[in-house]
């Protein structure tokens, strides 16, 4: 490998540790979000040819809204999976827990809240209703504070669903029948009954609605925001960048529209949970994207085309809503047993999706029918990769015995060179062409790692079935750093480790430790750099990673320990059997004596 290309891999692996440290010291900082008031509620109708204005720009007062929730009567939701309630004032689904998940790993900890009310903190629910068309006024339509009477059923459960009701003043009977399955999938039917002689016109439609900016990560390997799928076309939209859209009048809001939608679904995401809108397919449903600067609601929403309801006729609209946890296994079955459409592009696969998908995939298969942990699942996976990089792994580590034999000729290259760089560089390529050695195929192995890496780094990060996932011991979420800590002699000394701040990257588990002696021992049977200065910048660099990767999750760095640990043991093989014998702790000790023998002069 030339000079030129040895200060390219340098400069890129520099470049990398920098972006890391400043994403470390220098977290983005979240935008404060001001809670000291309700925050304000849309009319929450979405507009279109044949809705007045007023309804898309905020017809009902904020404060009738939050007291008419607060009051009205709710329905209990009961399921293997959730538990919440459904609030008569609007029937909207708005409180929501997850009972198989806690906040912590302690077992006190509280159940993941996944959907709030108006009226509290960061009200987050789901809303469906009819947008008025011909013949219909705002009032003549259920609206967000509409107080609904129960026609069947008292608690909602996957055996027992909901039936709403409520009459309008212009004669029209509406009902909503709510029904839940065993994990986390509504189904929400919509009718209207026209008792009247006269025609009437509306469209049904669902909201997904987030009052204040939600508490997100702000990191650029996750995505938080709107995912939408419309007719193949997957959009991720990050809260900031809905703050961006252009002004609609009709709507009285900032938003972005797509019409006309055959197969799709619109919701929002955050880590590891989702409330999605799941519209029929073939209907033309508008998806729209809604963000309110003034009273900081984001919303999305699917809106069906305006239905004529004839004198004696029953029209009925169902959309279905996701909300729960982002179980691959889960949404896999809702996309290949239920139709819902491309739903596994849902989780955040990231710019690596044709090696993540496949990497989880076989994770989640290791940790299934294997080994049900997921620690010795990555181990295992880990083996797998190197076994299919192995032919080239096997020409690489050649290649590099072949160089460590020819370290000693390259010295006296450089010594008879001198400071003649031009006349080195020419001949160490007359030497490689002699001895049949390529210096640049050490570099293929470790090119093609960069991507895996990445999207392992993505699958640990962003999979629920990591979250709070055990491996032994200590190591009881490889989704998290690794909680030992050097301050406190990894447990010994009876103190807890307090939070350093920038300085937590000093305080080292044990996996980042057995990390740094991994990747100095795998550098021990590298030939050197030439160069002093790459000689230098290489010594330290394993050092480096060590801490810098102290603070990635523990799954991540039990890969990179187990994929050194490979990386060494077939390169000392291969090595020994070209007849080259290294004696790596030989070579350590002699460099430890080198650097701390006296100066003669």
């Amino acid at each position: 490998m030339d000079d030129q290309n040895k200060n390219l891999i340098l400069a890129t692996a520099l470049s990398f540790i920098v972006i890391l440290v400043w994403f470390v010291l220098f977290p983005p900082k979240q935008p404060e979000v001001d809670t000291s008031q309700p925050p304000a509620v849309t009319a929450e109708a979405p507009a279109g040819a044949a809705v007045p204005q007023t309804a898309g720009s905020g017809a009902q007062p904020p404060a009738a809204d939050v007291v008419a929730v607060a009051e009205a009567p709710r329905l209990k939701i009961e399921t293997p999976r959730l538990s919440g309630s459904i609030s008569l004032a609007g029937g909207r689904i708005d409180q929501l827990l997850l009972t198989d998940y806690r906040e912590t790993l302690e077992p006190d900890s509280p159940e993941v809240t996944l959907l709030r009310p108006v009226g509290g903190e960061q009200a987050y629910y789901s809303l469906f209703g009819w947008a008025p068309g011909g013949g219909l006024d705002v009032g003549d339509v259920p609206g967000s504070d509409t107080i609904w009477t129960v026609e069947a059923g008292d608690v909602l459960t996957p055996q027992s669903p909901l039936t709403l009701r409520w009459d309008s003043p212009s004669g029209l009977i509406f009902r909503r029948n709510v029904a839940v399955d065993d994990n986390y999938m509504f189904t929400v039917t919509q009718s209207v009954e026209n008792p009247t002689d006269t025609t009437r016109r509306a469209a049904p439609y669902g909201i997904v609605a987030r009052h204040g900016l939600p508490d997100v990560q702000h990191f650029f390997v996750l995505h938080e925001g709107v995912v939408a799928m419309a007719d193949g076309s997957l959009s991720e939209v990050k809260y900031n960048k809905m703050e961006d859209f252009d002004f609609d009048p009709s709507l009285g809001a900032q938003a972005k529209t797509i019409d006309g939608v055959q197969q799709g679904w619109i919701g929002f995401t955050d880590k590891y949970w989702m409330t999605t809108l799941i519209p029929e397919a073939d209907q033309g449903v508008k998806q729209v994207m809604l963000y309110q600067p003034s009273s900081e609601i984001y919303q999305t929403q699917a809106v069906y085309p305006t239905a004529e309801i004839a004198p004696g006729q029953t029209v009925s609209q169902t959309t279905r809503v996701f909300a729960g946890a982002k179980v691959w296994e889960i949404i896999r079955d809702y996309q290949n047993h239920e139709d819902v459409y491309r739903f596994v592009d849902s989780i955040d696969w990231g710019w690596f999706f044709f090696l993540t998908k496949p990497i989880f995939r076989v994770l989640h298969f290791l940790n299934n029918t294997l080994f049900g942990n997921m620690g010795w699942s990555i181990i295992a996976l880990t083996f797998c990769i190197k076994a299919i990089l192995f032919p080239l792994a096997y020409k690489s580590y050649a290649s590099m015995a072949k160089m460590k034999e020819l370290q000693p000729q390259m010295e006296q290259l450089k010594e008879r060179a001198g400071d003649d760089r031009q006349k080195l560089q020419k001949e160490m390529m007359e030497l490689y062409k002699k001895e049949k050695v390529n210096p640049a195929s050490g570099c293929l192995p470790v090119l093609l790692q960069i991507p895996i890496f990445f999207s392992l780094y993505k699958v640990i990060f962003v999979t629920i079935e990591l979250r709070q996932a055990p491996w032994i011991l200590w190591i009881r979420d490889l989704s998290a750093p690794d909680p030992s800590s050097i301050v406190n002699l990894f447990g010994l000394l009876p103190f807890a480790v307090p939070d350093l701040g920038p300085l937590q990257i000093l305080s080292l588990g044990i996996l980042p430790i057995l990390l740094g002696i991994s990747m100095f021992l795998q550098q021990k049977l590298n030939p050197a750099p030439t160069d002093p200065a790459q000689q230098m910048i290489f010594a330290w660099m394993p050092w480096v990673f060590m801490f810098m990767l102290g603070s990635f999750a523990s799954g991540l760095v039990l890969y990179w320990i187990t994929n050194n640990t490979l990386t060494f043991a077939q390169q000392y093989t291969i090595m020994r059997r070209h007849g080259f014998k290294p004696d790596v702790f030989g070579n350590i000790l002699s460099s430890f004596r080198r650097k701390n023998k006296p100066d003669p002069k």
